[in-house]
């Protein structure tokens, strides 16, 4: 049975242009689907973006390598390995007072080359350890660290850059020790081809010989005279290994002046090199377990460097390097440095002291700053420096006793005008007057309100003389220049950004000038004084701390037995003696010059410490 059929859909055909547009291209006349709409064409990159496609950063990326390779060649071709530099013939260093008068002078080398058949191997070890485990299959150079040298020496950022053993014996026996990328360059090429041409033990030789150990002593026998009083042949691996730690930093880490985060240090490091020697398969782990560390025997001074000399050359030194140059370049000679010291001062200083010290187990210190410019006057460091290594003036294993109370004023009165965000941080004030942030005893209320904190008489001085220039923070610089050839080297900035308040600084001021030492201390010198003093909790150090608004002097005694150089009580524990020694030689210094007032106009209108009642 049919019925009737359903009507399917037309497919309506295309027309005309439209079915010719179609299948226009279409293999076999095949239709395809109508485009919807017109396509976008691709926009081409204009500006700098047509400079930074892919294809050409990569580009730009294999031309740059290319310029660097062939740049290297062309330098390989034409830098040599060149004589030895001028090291072993160095010049003295002139030190001078700021008047021009020669201070002293200093720069002999104490240096005995060995072979490296005297250096024990554990010794040998302990170096490569330190300094460069992969010596003995590198090519001489670590590309990587010379990377990081380079950006370093470009940014300014410093002169680590894991230089090899290779590279530092370079550096020592044919370059400089200026941090310039072109020297860096050098050292990377004759490297390279000091070490294809000579043996690993040739170049480890040399740079034994030829590294600084810091107590003027050049290369490793040297060393194991000034620090063990050996020959280099008898040092057990445990020395070896501090000699290896010591060349990294030698003024910091040498262990008869390194403070407690230097010992340290020093001590993190002397583990590290032990540690690297039990991986690379050079100590037994057990013996290692056994090891101790071995403190050095106490220094002998340079000649020529008695009295007051050594530590005021000493405190140049230590003020250059910490301004970047290296010890290399100091010992290498050439300076002509020239002191802030004024050498009438000085001599001044140095009567008024000598007298005092009558007893042997008392040590004295005493530091004198202009507080408008930051110089370093004068300074007392102890009665011989070739007698006493360490010089008093700079040392901070003393409590401070009573004379840290105004810091801790200074901090309630920052915290009186919404400073520190309201918390009583003495160690944030402390800091910012110029103390180190490692200093013992800032962070324990019971400690600081009793003064047990470690600071030096140096350190005391920048402190009161930033309250003596209204709160704009001073620290006292030695060294007014030095210069080597066409070659200067700057010292650190003696005045420096706001450290309190005027209004706290004045008000300090302000109360030493009305109590304390201040009344008395004005009476003796005729002209207007503030002070302080006073005797630390333990008895073991006096001080007394006095300015004007010209001069700031700071004098301390230490109680220290002659023999064990042990810290003991002080036989006399008051302070007339230090008070009339600060009047002596501040009347002395100033004579002279006119009476000034202090410009107190910051300060409170009532300030009622009775913490500065000394």
């Amino acid at each position: 049975m049919t019925g009737p059929r359903m009507a399917l859909p037309t497919r309506r055909e295309p027309d005309g242009a439209a079915a010719r547009e179609e299948t226009a291209g279409a293999p076999g006349g095949t239709r395809r689907r109508p485009r919807r709409g017109k396509q976008r064409k691709r926009e081409k990159p204009t500006g700098l973006r047509r400079f930074f496609t892919w294809r050409r950063l990569l580009a730009y990326v294999i031309a740059l390598c290319a310029l660097l390779v062939g740049t290297f060649a062309v330098l390989y071709f034409l830098i040599d390995i060149p004589k030895a530099n001028a090291l072993a013939k160095a010049e003295s260093n002139v030190y001078r007072y700021s008047d021009g008068t020669v201070l002293a002078r200093t720069g002999d080398i104490n240096r005995e080359s060995v072979p490296l058949s005297r250096v024990p191997k554990a010794v040998q070890h302990a170096f490569v350890a330190a300094e460069n485990k992969t010596f003995y299959d590198d090519p001489g150079i670590d590309p990587m660290g010379v990377a990081r040298g380079l950006v370093n020496t470009v940014t300014g950022k410093g002169t680590q850059g894991g230089s090899t053993i290779t590279q530092q014996y370079v550096k020592n026996y044919y370059l400089s020790q200026e941090q310039t990328v072109t020297r860096k360059v050098k050292e990377l090429i004759i490297s390279l081809k000091v070490d294809q041409r000579n043996s690993k033990d040739d170049i480890l030789a040399g740079y034994l010989n030829t590294s600084y150990f810091g107590r003027v002593a050049y290369g490793v026998q040297a060393a194991a005279r000034a620090y063990y009083d050996k020959d280099v042949e008898d040092l057990t691996v445990a020395q070896g290994a501090y000699l290896a730690a010591l060349v990294q930093a030698p003024s910091q880490y040498d262990w008869a002046v390194a403070t407690r985060a230097a010992k340290r240090l020093v001590t993190r490091r002397w583990n590290y090199v032990l540690d690297n020697m039990v991986e690379m398969g050079w100590l037994n782990a057990g013996e290692r377990q056994t090891l101790r560390f071995p403190e050095p025997v106490a220094p002998q001074p340079a000649r020529g460097l008695s009295g007051q000399a050594g530590y005021l050359v000493d405190a140049a030194r230590n003020e250059l390097i910490a301004a970047g140059v290296s010890e290399q370049e100091l010992a290498a000679g050439g300076w002509t440095i020239t002191l802030n010291i004024d050498p009438d001062k000085q001599r001044a200083l140095e009567r008024t002291m000598k007298p005092a010290l009558r007893d042997k187990d008392t040590q004295g210190a005493a530091v004198s700053v202009d507080p408008g410019s930051g110089r370093l006057l004068a300074l007392y460091g102890g009665r011989d420096y070739t007698k006493h290594y360490l010089s008093n003036a700079a040392r901070a294993d003393y409590q401070v006793g009573p004379v840290f109370l105004p810091v801790v004023t200074a901090t309630a009165l920052e915290n009186k005008q919404g400073r520190n965000n309201g918390r009583a941080e003495v160690k944030d004030i402390a800091v910012a007057l110029g103390m180190p942030p490692d200093t013992t005893g800032l962070t324990d209320p019971l400690t600081v309100s009793l003064g047990l904190a470690g600071v030096s008489p140096l350190r005391m001085a920048g402190a009161y003389a930033t309250f003596d220039r209204h709160g704009e923070r001073v620290t006292p610089v030695i060294v007014k220049s030095a210069r080597r050839g066409d070659e200067t080297a700057g010292p650190p900035r003696a005045i420096g950004d706001r450290a309190v308040t005027r209004a706290t600084a004045d008000s300090v001021t302000s109360d030493l000038v009305q109590n304390g030492e201040g009344p008395l201390a004005a009476r003796n010198l005729a002209r207007p004084a503030a002070g302080i003093s006073g005797t630390a909790d333990d008895k073991k150090s006096a001080w007394y701390v006095g300015y004007t608004p010209d001069l700031v002097t700071t004098v301390a005694f230490f109680g220290e037995d002659a023999k064990s150089r042990k810290q003991i009580r002080l036989k006399d524990t008051g302070t007339d003696v230090l008070a009339k020694i600060w009047s002596a030689y501040t009347r002395e210094a100033l004579r002279g010059a006119p009476a000034s007032g202090f410009d107190l106009k910051g300060a409170f209108p009532t300030v009622r410490v009775p913490a500065l009642r000394s």
